[in-house]
């Protein structure tokens, strides 16, 4: 290994340690100050509550509230939800690449429906699917399926074209030219989909969860609500934080390997 190479590599480590910590760093600063501001009542204790009191309220959900259970139920429903909301987008949007006169038909469909209020539709779902599980997954697609359709079918989209005539110029057929160029070439537009449809999915099961649950992380920040003790809204709050963190960090490692 060269001397510059050593150099350069020092570079890269001291600049993760730096970037990690001042992340660190941050989050302390903001434990801190949101700590002292409603100890010293400067903002609203009993509305943004405090980490000591988040803390002592994730303590009791553990204890009494069978907190583990609702993670779970939460965990389970955005997993199902993502898994159909990926795999949908990824056949759909080969079939709008592969047929482009379709696209143009129903891409100011797709247009509408991203720009719908989704839970404007949560009564009508409730009414079709039932107020279970079911409508909660039905909601979450509706959130995830038109923004991972778009972000795949533009990815292949923007495809450069010479290296399609290039594949064309050596009779590739269209099923070749879907494997081994369009689908390995947008990598990165997928795992960016990968990214952005893990988030939208938990969006959509605890908006799900707000309407029929009778338990995972939504139902106890909408029970919260009701009966007024936002230190359970805030805790509920905090995790669910601290799961889309960490389902981005797995999304994040299975990137690394895919694009290596």
């Amino acid at each position: 290994m060269s001397k510059e190479h050593i150099t350069y590599l020092k570079k890269i480590k001291r600049e993760k340690i730096i970037v990690l910590t001042f992340q660190i760093l941050i989050l302390v600063i903001f434990l801190l100050l949101w700590e002292l501001l409603s100890k010293y009542k400067i903002i609203n204790p009993f509305i943004f509550s405090s980490p000591t009191n988040v803390l002592a309220t994730i303590k009791n959900l553990f204890i009494s509230y069978n907190l583990v259970g609702h993670i779970l139920t939460t965990l389970y429903e955005t997993l199902i939800a993502f898994i159909l909301g990926i795999t949908l987008s990824f056949i759909i949007a080969i079939i709008l690449y592969e047929f482009k006169i379709l696209n143009k038909i129903i891409d100011p469909y797709l247009t509408m429906l991203n720009s719908l209020p989704k839970v404007a539709l949560g009564p009508l779902i409730i009414i079709i699917a039932g107020a279970n599980t079911k409508s909660i997954i039905v909601m979450a697609l509706l959130i995830n399926l038109i923004v991972g359709i778009m972000t795949i079918y533009n990815g292949f989209n923007n495809i450069d074209k010479d290296l399609i005539k290039l594949f064309k110029t050596f009779n590739a057929s269209r099923l070749d030219i879907l494997l081994k160029l369009t689908i390995p070439a947008s990598y990165k537009t997928i795992i960016s989909s990968l990214k952005l449809n893990i988030s939208m999915t938990l969006i959509g099961v605890i908006m799900g969860e707000f309407l029929v649950s009778k338990s995972g992380l939504g139902y106890l920040i909408i029970y919260g609500t009701q009966v007024f003790n936002l230190n359970m809204v805030m805790a509920g709050i905090v995790i669910l934080i601290i799961i889309s963190f960490v389902l981005y960090k797995i999304i994040t490692y299975i990137e690394k390997k895919l694009l290596k």
